[in-house]
């Protein structure tokens, strides 16, 4: 059993699609939960007043996580409000997709700044705290799609393999301070993020999948409270597929 009685978790992007879901999941395990939102407050309250709901105490903290200035002012309201960060999970991304011929350079700027660099801004930010306390677990979302690649999606998908070298390095760098550092990858999960893909895409990502179903945001989020939690203390630098099986 997974308990997270007493800890904090900051989570990027956390009031919708699979971020709410992790959001959710690290307060059903016992953890206070401080939800970031870049500009939708109302749905990031809503979350906050889900966790409270629950028993535990949550925020919603605004920050785009592409500028660090915001970043860092993020986690010291995170630690002045519920007094540290054990957990940071680094779910915030966005999506622009288009062949590369048609790419414009904005939209490739965006999606790495947001998926990747915003990754890096926040395990930068939150390094010192956990340092401090010599425990940390730190948690980012990629995607099948940085192992495999996808046509059409080429600034994702290098946003996401980036993520890949960031977890491995930052899992170094942090190991001996007793901070781990881990990736879960998920495959088709049906969002708001992905609500736009046509229907031939998401019927071809059903049968690809061995388990002949399409993921759910609760699938994500059930192993990144695995991750988040000291059941995973001696893993560090991995990366987990959450896809069904499926062939990418």
């Amino acid at each position: 059993m997974i308990d997270l009685t007493g800890k904090v978790a900051l989570v990027t992007g956390g009031s919708r699609g699979i971020g709410r879901a992790i959001c959710l999941q690290l307060a059903d395990l016992g953890a206070d939960v401080a939800v970031n939102y870049r500009g939708n407050a109302e749905a990031a309250q809503e979350v906050v007043d889900a966790i409270q709901a629950k028993g535990r105490r949550a925020i919603a903290v605004q920050a785009d996580v592409r500028f660090y200035n915001e970043v860092e002012a993020m986690v010291k309201t995170v630690v002045k409000e519920l007094g540290t960060i054990h957990i940071l999970v680094n779910n915030a991304g966005l999506t622009r997709d288009n062949v590369m011929m048609r790419m414009k350079e904005e939209d490739w700027d965006i999606v790495i700044d947001t998926n990747l660099k915003g990754a890096f801004n926040c395990i930068k930010a939150v390094q010192r705290t956990m340092i401090k306390n010599r425990y940390g677990r730190i948690v980012n979302i990629i995607s099948i799609a940085g192992i495999g690649g996808n046509a059409g999606q080429a600034n994702y998908a290098s946003a996401k393999a980036g993520l890949i070298g960031l977890t491995k390095s930052v899992a170094k760098e942090l190991g001996s301070r007793n901070i781990t550092c881990n990736a879960v990858a998920p495959g088709y999960i049906p969002t708001d993020l992905t609500a736009d893909l046509p229907e031939e895409f998401v019927e071809q990502a059903r049968k690809l999948t061995p388990l002949g179903r399409l993921g759910t945001v609760e699938d994500v989020a059930k192993v990144v409270a695995f991750f988040a939690s000291d059941a995973a203390e001696f893993v560090t630098g991995e990366v987990l597929r959450v896809d069904g099986g499926m062939i990418f």
